[in-house]
């Protein structure tokens, strides 16, 4: 009797084999599978379900003809479909599912994502296609009228699980106006309205395609767009005449569209409408750096990372060099922004497990307690100028945070307390972009000879310290690049491409730039005090990270280094450059003579399964 269903199935031992078995086997499908219209699972992937099930239970595994008996006569009504694209089709039991509760939904990830990439989903469409290309057509108009319902509703289905990783919803941003007051020689206003139209509809097929994980249909869709053609003149006078470039073409010329790329505020305006849609392109692909996402999924979008600067480059072949530079400084952009992101998700996940492991978060407390830190901000100073009250305050907040045993999610938002802290003083300011950028620097190198303190002494947790270590350093740079977009009114897309160019700003320009920056700076700040600028800046710091503005409370247990009386500190401040140099080789000699095991803890990432393969 199946108390799900109410119905007597007879197991027969031809089929099963072993009275036992066979309920061991109907109570696990029992507990994963359910009936449910408009659904389906691929044969093999449920067969392969099964086979992990006896493999993990040291079962026996019937034969997959067995295995699809019992099946059908558990779940009554299932139908087989065969069931994909040209290629890639698959057979498919229809109206059944894994449930939503089920541990084989962890199973399904990758799975599911590969089922996505070989069959686009069947979305209400946004906008009317600006032209079909081979390949790219069927993503969009038609495939539901070729595959039928009962496929488009397979499909929605199969995405499901998937979904939860992107943000579909998504749109883009309104694009703004051009703002031009004289138009390039030949063309009219209507023509920038048609190139407009044209560009925006462009890139709601971008995407669209994006949302479907076509990645590869993109390159398509800019070689239709630009008019690339191998077989174009040099000149870029006429093109090969299809059906595919027939629409487009009808709408805006290419002689008119080549003209429009040389003029400066059309490159303006294409710059800020790229840079809004790789944005709302990021948000969608990973809408939360921290949350886990299928590893299949991560590479692919590494891979299509990798792909992007080619495929535009080519795809421009034939338009004006400025355009082209303008472009691919904006998709260099994207590309890095989807490798740092997944990197950093990466890092986010084996960070997890570090974490949520008591033993070790302790040896990392024991060996953070071990650090002199009065040391280390001696050598630090010199570099960062940082208030002496500040960093202390920020070093017992970490032990103590450490200590708590926090969550992922707990450090993400005392990281995005510190840099708010940090960055307060400036806000409102024109240089806060730069004090952001400074404040990075100060971290990583600050952070850094935290790391050289632990690897001198070989602490047994260097490898989880070191693993911590780059996903905090990564965590800042999100943070601190999310701010600056918000407070410049940028996209984040947009902060990170300001020198994406390097083509187009020299260096001799940048040190320039940053000079007359700083020296703006300074006037601004001898008009507010008259006091040196570091030693105002140190009081500002300190004045943003009162007592406690991390914690509220700070337990018994944790061993913040002693602050060194004036006159000890004072006194190894006298050392001259010789001392200093013995004292750094005795110290350093001591710590490889104690630890005489050749830094073990480099293993230690592994350990951890950080196992990066990008």
């Amino acid at each position: 009797l199946i108390p799900e269903t109410g119905r007597v199935v007879s197991l027969l031992p031809g089929v099963l084999g072993v009275p036992r078995l066979a309920v061991t086997l109907l109570q696990w499908l029992l507990d994963n599978y359910e009936t449910a219209e408009g659904v389906s699972l691929p044969r093999s992937t449920l067969y392969n379900h099964y086979l992990r099930h006896c493999q993990e239970h040291k079962l026996d595994p019937v034969n997959a003809a067995s295995f699809g008996k019992l099946i059908r006569s558990i779940f009554m009504g299932l139908r087989t479909r065969r069931l994909g694209t040209r290629g890639n089709s698959k057979y498919h039991y229809y109206g059944i599912r894994v449930k939503p509760d089920s541990p084989l939904n962890r199973l399904q990830e990758d799975m599911q994502y590969m089922a996505m990439r070989q069959q686009p989903m069947q979305q209400k469409q946004r906008y009317k296609p600006m032209q079909k290309v081979d390949g790219v057509a069927d993503g969009f108009t038609g495939s539901g009228q070729q595959t039928g319902t009962s496929v488009e509703q397979t499909v929605i289905a199969q995405s499901q699980h998937h979904q939860q990783f992107l943000d579909a919803s998504r749109a883009l941003p309104e694009f703004g106006e051009v703002e031009i007051s004289s138009l390039p020689d030949g063309t009219t206003f209507e023509d920038i309205k048609s190139l407009q139209s044209l560009y925006r509809e462009h890139c709601e097929a971008i995407l669209d395609v994006v949302v479907n994980l076509q990645f590869s249909l993109i390159e398509k869709l800019w070689q239709t767009f630009w008019r690339y053609s191998p077989s174009t003149p040099a000149d870029g006078t006429t093109i090969t005449e299809s059906s595919n470039l027939s629409e487009i073409e009808s709408r805006l010329p290419k002689a008119k569209l080549i003209t429009l790329c040389k003029h400066e505020s059309i490159l303006k305006w294409m710059c800020n409408c790229d840079h809004g849609m790789y944005q709302a392109l990021v948000e969608i692909l990973i809408p939360d750096v921290l949350r886990p996402i299928p590893s299949a999924l991560t590479q692919a979008i590494r891979n299509f990372a990798k792909s992007l600067e080619g495929w535009l480059s080519n795809a421009m072949n034939n338009i004006p060099q400025r355009m082209i530079q303008t472009k691919v400084a904006a998709v260099s952009a994207f590309a890095q922004t989807l490798r740092r992101y997944t990197s950093l998700n990466h890092l986010a996940q084996a960070a997890r497990a570090v974490l949520q492991n008591t033993s070790q978060i302790n040896q990392m407390l024991s060996d953070l307690n071990r650090v002199d830190f009065a040391n280390v901000q001696e050598q630090a100073s010199w570099v960062c100028q940082c208030d002496d009250n500040m960093v202390q305050r920020l070093e017992t907040d970490f032990k103590m945070t450490l200590q708590q045993q926090s969550t992922l999610e707990q450090w993400a938002a005392w990281l995005d307390n510190v840099m708010m802290q940090a960055l307060k003083p400036y806000e409102g300011r024109p240089s806060f972009p730069k004090a952001a950028r400074q404040f990075l620097l100060k971290w990583s190198f600050y952070s850094s000879m935290v790391i050289r303190d632990l690897t001198l002494r070989s602490a047994a947790s260097f490898g989880s310290f070191h693993l911590i270590r780059l996903l905090y350093d990564e965590y800042m740079f999100y943070l601190v690049e999310h701010r600056v977009a918000q407070v410049t009114g940028e996209t984040p897309i947009a902060v990170m491409g300001e020198f994406g160019d390097l083509n187009a700003v020299s260096p001799g320009n940048l040190d320039k730039d940053e000079g007359s920056e700083v020296e703006s700076e300074t006037d601004e700040d001898l008009d507010d005090s008259s006091e040196p600028r570091a030693k105002r800046e140190k009081t500002e710091l300190s004045q943003a990270f009162p007592v406690g503005c991390m914690q509220p409370v700070l337990e018994s247990a944790v061993q913040p280094s002693p602050p060194e009386p004036p006159t000890q500190r004072a006194h190894r401040h006298k050392y001259t450059d010789h001392q200093a140099v013995q004292r750094h080789r005795q110290h350093l000699h001591c710590s490889l003579t104690a630890g005489k095991q050749s830094f073990p803890a480099y293993s230690n990432p592994i350990d951890t399964g950080l196992k990066l393969k990008f």
